[in-house]
């Protein structure tokens, strides 16, 4: 599909990070590689350019149909920490607490029905 941009990271990898992670046994390149590998994930899975999600310093993303933003300041953008991204991909903390409690700073935007993101972490319980 012509929408899907080319993976940088490979499912297999991210999900093997993801598990380091969520052992407690990931360093700073594994942390990194899971967050870039679940930012493609939910690019790919909600196109679009309306929506800027941010992870500093690992990387952000556009996603979401809608107008899509092209230059200055995004209108709609998403912005949290490695690990509360990843809580929030893997189902550790709900979208509704991340906002709450200051962890996720939502301007314009909200990920609520899109997280967690079913199947990333479907080899996680293996390794408990």
């Amino acid at each position: 599909m012509s929408h899907l941009r080319h993976r940088r990271i490979k499912p297999e990898e991210g999900k093997r990070a993801l598990r380091s992670w969520s052992t407690g046994e990931g360093d700073v390149e594994a942390v990194a590689c899971a967050v870039r590998f679940t930012l493609e994930e939910l690019a790919s899975r909600i196109p679009g350019g309306s929506v800027e999600v941010r992870v500093p310093p690992f990387g952000a993303v556009q996603c979401m149909e809608g107008s899509r933003h092209t230059r200055g300041n995004p209108p709609r953008v998403v912005e949290t920490d490695p690990e509360t991204w990843l809580e929030l991909v893997t189902g550790g903390i709900s979208w509704r607490d991340g906002v709450a409690t200051g962890r996720v700073l939502a301007s314009g935007a909200s990920l609520e029905d899109q997280l967690p993101l079913d199947g990333v972490a479907d080899d996680r319980e293996r390794d408990g």
